[in-house]
């Protein structure tokens, strides 16, 4: 009975026509997902790896062979991809070489993942020493079809320390058919005595440039619809990743219903229009508070990712900072250059610098917040609050002083000007012996009075002292710092070329130079242009060395005068006293 209700459910087999037509076509209906529909098979299909393929092709072109090849590098640029093409050039039929055919039997078999001279592993899953014991013993037999057994070990950092010991005198002399290729992310978790078995290949991190003319390269070929802007805001969240960038193309693709669309893409990847991002930049330069609160709201009510908000205006700032030094910046879709000059023009670097860092501490600040929309508003409020006061058309206005070590922006501290040594206070205890010399027969060590400080002086020639005029010119914080610590190289005219240090050199922006030259020209009432070049080994004299050199050679004449007094002799000579170079400071030079 149980037959026949089965039998009942099936049509008869004599009433089937076996025509072409009517049988089930199982490839029609699968759909291979891009990342490995367009995954390279040859090295010339390879993107943004080209110092590795450049030196497989030469050792296979040239049979310089290696028994060990390691490639590093993040997830999802291309590892394993090298590794089976390398291999599938080892074994091609028509030879040993870095163009293999694709159409013999054997790189069928490695594109299709069936060859059983390519054996591949994943470490992850198979990291116990019985694993790896199991595997080398097949190392001595000889492969079955191809010229090579190569053995593809994927995340090869998992493996334990005992599986490590096993493969070691292996990886060191295998047999002459084999060939190892190993696969990892992270190579600092592997034993040192592996490393140096192995030729070591580090693949790099794929620019957003080349992401993205992939990806319209395939969106071409796919007859895909894919705006550009579209594209590189994928390309930006594959953070250098090809197969993050194709498995986000496949994402975009299904929820854009076969379009590549921006306002789609911005949905999909919790982001938000640049428009709102630039709304929020200009309330923060107007200090708007009320604008900045409803801006940010705005951006709050498309429920976004907020991590990603985060860093795309981390990335405008640096956009910014980068415009501002002079540096020619890569061009992104969907940034207008010119509204980013104009906060440019508005915002100094150090303000630029300090909202970069407020942004970057508060993604970290986002992920431990109870609530994440309270705290971006926070975080907006954060940025307002450290503004500064005064409008940005202010030249005076208050800088944040930035924190840079012993370049910091400070201002410097009068030289504290000590009483001048006439004698010396013998304690109480003791009293002065009669030889010793009376005050008045006591050589004293006259203050020579602190000249105040006059108009510059300029020579008929126009050849000023800028070892004293860096200090008499208005001037204060950082500006200050790198006049001082500058030296004028030459002069042609009323052009003066002058040198510092790279350290101070990477500090200085168009605004701080003006500022110096700005402040040259007002106390010389001259017009004089600056050009600042970085010199770590500049032989010239700075203003900081020249008056460090007057200082020290103050000081030594005032300790010589000092110690050439009666009084100081004679204590030295009774009692053992000591004179403490250390108190002695020349009233003429003070210290830094």
């Amino acid at each position: 009975m149980l037959v026949q209700v089965a039998a009942s459910k099936f049509p008869d087999a004599n009433s089937i026509e076996p025509t072409q037509d009517k049988q089930w076509n199982f490839n029609s209906v699968s759909y291979q997902v891009l990342a490995r529909k367009w995954r390279p098979t040859t090295f010339s299909n390879m993107v943004g790896q080209e110092h590795v393929v450049q030196a497989l092709v030469n050792a296979l072109d040239s049979d310089r062979l290696h028994h060990a090849y390691l490639f590093c590098g993040t997830r999802g640029v291309g590892k394993t991809t090298v590794a089976r093409i390398f291999a599938k050039s080892l074994n091609c039929e028509t030879g040993v070489g870095s163009e293999p055919c694709g159409q013999c039997a054997s790189c069928q078999e490695i594109d299709q993942g069936r060859s059983v001279d390519l054996i591949e592993i994943d470490a992850a899953s198979r990291t116990g020493v019985d694993d790896m014991r199991e595997l080398l013993d097949n190392v001595q037999y000889a492969p079955t079809h191809g010229r090579f057994k190569v053995y593809l070990i994927d995340e090869v950092h998992m493996l334990s320390k005992h599986s490590f010991n096993a493969l070691l005198k292996t990886l060191e002399e295998p047999p002459g058919h084999v060939k190892f290729l190993l696969a990892t992310t992270d190579p600092q978790k592997m034993p040192v005595t592996v490393l140096s078995r192995c030729l070591q290949f580090n693949l790099k991190r794929m620019s957003r440039m080349q992401i993205q003319s992939h990806l319209q390269f395939i969106a071409e070929q796919e007859s895909v619809s894919g705006e550009a802007a579209a594209l590189g805001m994928l390309a930006s969240a594959a953070d250098g990743s090809m197969r993050d960038a194709l498995s986000l193309m496949d994402q975009a693709l299904a929820f854009g219903g076969g379009k590549i669309e921006l306002a789609a893409v911005q949905d999909m990847l919790g982001s938000v229009s640049r428009d709102y991002l630039l709304n929020l930049l200009h309330a923060l330069l107007q200090q708007d508070g009320q604008q900045l609160m409803q801006q940010a709201r705005s951006v709050i009510d498309h429920s976004p990712d907020f991590q990603r908000v985060c860093a795309e205006l981390i990335s405008l700032m640096q956009f910014m900072a980068l415009a501002q030094a002079g540096i020619e910046v890569e061009q992104e879709e969907g940034i207008d250059a010119e509204v980013l000059q104009q906060f440019c023009e508005q915002w100094t670097a150090e303000e630029i610098q300090l909202f970069y860092q407020i942004l970057l501490q508060g993604r970290e600040d986002l992920l431990i917040a109870p609530d994440e929309a309270a705290a971006f508003e926070m975080l907006m409020l954060r940025l307002l609050a450290f503004s500064p006061e005064t409008s940005p058309q202010t030249d005076q206005k208050k800088k944040p002083e930035p924190a840079t070590g012993d370049v910091a922006n400070k201002r410097e501290k009068p030289a504290e000007v000590k009483a001048p040594v006439e004698t010396a206070a013998v304690p109480s205890k003791i009293s002065a012996p009669p030889s010793l010399a009376s005050p008045e027969e006591t050589a004293r060590v006259e203050p020579i009075e602190e000249q105040p400080a006059s108009e510059p002086e300029i020579s008929a020639s126009g050849d000023f002292d800028w070892s004293m005029l860096a200090y008499q010119i208005s001037l204060e914080g950082l500006a200050r710092e790198i006049a001082v610590n500058s030296a004028i190289r030459s002069r042609q005219g009323n052009k003066l070329e002058m040198v510092l240090p790279r350290t101070l050199f990477d500090l200085t922006d168009n605004a701080l130079q003006s500022q110096i030259g700005d402040a040259l020209n007002q106390s010389l009432g001259v017009s004089y242009q600056l050009r600042f070049l970085a010199d770590d080994d500049s032989q010239l004299e700075t203003p900081m060395q020249a008056k460090e050199r007057r200082y020290q050679a103050d000081r030594e004449a005032a300790i010589a005068a000092i110690r050439g007094t009666e009084l100081v002799k004679t204590l030295g000579q009774r009692f053992g006293a000591e004179l403490d170079e250390s108190t002695v400071q020349p009233l003429n030079t003070p210290h830094n």
